[in-house]
């Protein structure tokens, strides 16, 4: 009877532990969420309050009872945003799409084709992922400067189109397909490209759209490549797009017009990545798992 008493005891004291252990964690989970999310909460906010009303705030009011779209309005009429968000389009369509190519073809080379020094080749590959971004920017700024692409998308695009980090990790994804189907497909008379549309992309297609997120995020954030090789703002994208509406559109001091302005930009991406976030964890994974 002292046996089951103890037990008991003993269960009821984990149980308050663990529900003790619950409440901290999600505490400090909520706290650090609303650390994380009050910055985009104050850009909307910000964003629907008119000039007059933010300027007439000696202290910022964390609410307002007469919001406005009036912000909006003004991010299409009065400013270029409407062309930044298309050039910014163009940009990240384009450069997604070659990218993917070259990305899985030399992906698809150094997984499943043998050829000599293959993995000499790829460790010199990887290498790459050493060297500072910023020679790699000046380099390519000489480059694309000497070639006369300044003030054009073909400069824009053509440094982007290729990917150290995403070839490594579709690589390793590759390299999980078993070796026998390829051989097997071989024994049928299939084409290495076939077989790499047929069999190699449909499996690895998690993968493939995690690095096609992953990289339209990366191109819409991209400022300072864009910033670097055009001074035209017909070629300016939204990251760069924002710098000259602060200065030559809204004005510094029109604080709320540019809040909305940001909210226009960084919408998509939220519901980009709020669409395909399980897409982005499983693809990451699997990148990094043995089968």
């Amino acid at each position: 009877m002292n046996d089951q008493t103890d037990y008991e005891k003993i269960e009821k004291q984990a149980k308050t532990r663990k529900t003790a252990g619950n409440i901290v964690r999600y505490f400090l989970l909520t706290l650090w969420a609303i650390i994380v999310l009050f910055p985009f909460y104050w850009m909307v906010l910000t964003s629907v309050k008119s000039y007059g009303t933010y300027n007439s705030e000696r202290i910022p009011a964390f609410f307002t009872l007469s919001p406005t779209l009036q912000n909006y309005m003004d991010a299409f009429t009065t400013v270029s945003l409407g062309k930044y968000l298309w050039n910014t389009l163009l940009f990240t369509v384009i450069t997604t799409s070659i990218m993917l190519v070259v990305i899985t073809l030399a992906a698809f080379a150094f997984a499943r084709l043998n050829f000599k020094g293959r993995d000499f080749v790829f460790t010199l590959f990887l290498s790459l992922m050493m060297i500072p971004n910023e020679l790699v920017v000046i380099t390519n700024f000489t480059t694309i400067t000497n070639l006369g692409l300044r003030n054009t998308f073909t400069g824009l695009i053509l440094p982007s189109v290729t990917s150290v980090f995403y070839i490594y990790l579709l690589r390793e994804n590759f390299a999980q397909v078993p070796d026998s189907l390829y051989y097997a497909a071989k024994v049928d008379g299939t084409s290495d490209f076939r077989y790499l549309r047929k069999v190699m992309i449909p499996i690895c297609k998690p993968t493939l759209i995690t690095i096609v997120i992953l990289k339209v995020i990366e191109c819409w954030n991209s400022y300072v490549w864009p910033r670097l090789i055009t001074d035209d703002p017909n070629y300016f994208l939204v990251s760069n797009g924002i710098q000259e509406i602060r200065e030559n559109g809204f004005g510094r001091e029109n604080i709320p017009a540019m809040m909305a302005a940001v909210v226009v930009i960084s919408l998509p991406l939220i519901i980009l990545f709020l669409i395909f976030r399980k897409k982005i964890m499983e693809g990451v994974a699997r990148g990094g798992t043995k089968a």
